[in-house]
């Protein structure tokens, strides 16, 4: 295993994120936060400053991408084969979620940044990455328009979930999970809708079929 000090800066990016939010906890998404994730590591502060060019959200980002490979570590092929697509996306939203929760103050930290208008942009990409990744993570090969549907439906899901986890005071967060079980019940019954919606066959929707009917209408 290469040793910190000879890492490649994407490599020291990646060791750096889990450490990052132990710090940021008292000290926020700050330089003095990614100095003690650098003393942890035995590198040069300013070495690892190198890696995170965006500051606090580029450390949040970090800490967010090293969420997702644990994420996905939990969920190996063997496991998502024997579960059902809404078990598998439950319990994916449900493992980022408690992922995120070992450091949740570090997490209410970073929400606040991402909360500002100047940072909206780069908040909505995290949500539509999170997003994206657990449909693929679920086995979601899909490339038309339902790709995207069901990515934007998830986006809101998972940050109307994290909403509701900020103040939850339920043991074991109880109501979180059920708020989540009922905005997954809404996912599914919706794609079940749209399914029904769709044409099949050689009945799809073509544009040059269309555009074709308007130039020469059936007579």
């Amino acid at each position: 295993m290469t040793a910190p000090i000879d890492m490649t800066l994407d490599e020291l990016r990646d060791s750096a994120a889990p450490l990052l939010p132990a710090y940021a906890v008292f000290d926020g998404w700050s330089d003095v936060a990614l100095a003690g994730a650098a003393t942890a590591l035995g590198v040069p502060a300013d070495r690892l400053k190198l890696c995170f060019p965006g500051g606090a959200i580029a450390m949040i980002d970090s800490w967010f991408a090293a969420i997702d490979r644990a994420m996905i570590d939990a969920f190996p092929p063997e496991r998502i084969a024997t579960m059902k697509i809404r078990e598998r996306i439950r319990s994916l939203v449900w493992t980022r979620i408690e992922l995120a929760s070992t450091h949740a103050d570090a997490w209410r930290r970073a929400f606040s940044i991402l909360a500002r208008p100047a940072h909206a942009a780069h908040a909505a990409r995290l949500g539509w990455r999170a997003a994206d990744l657990i449909w693929r993570t679920a086995g979601d090969t899909s490339t038309d328009f339902a790709h995207y549907t069901k990515r934007a439906t998830l986006a809101a899901v998972y940050g109307a979930t994290m909403l509701a986890w900020i103040d939850d005071d339920s043991e074991g967060f109880a109501d979180t999970r059920a708020f989540l079980d009922r905005r997954i019940e809404g996912v599914m019954r919706f794609e079940k809708f749209k399914a029904q919606l769709l044409p099949s066959g050689d009945h799809h929707f073509s544009p040059a079929r269309f555009l074709g009917r308007l130039r020469y209408p059936a007579t």
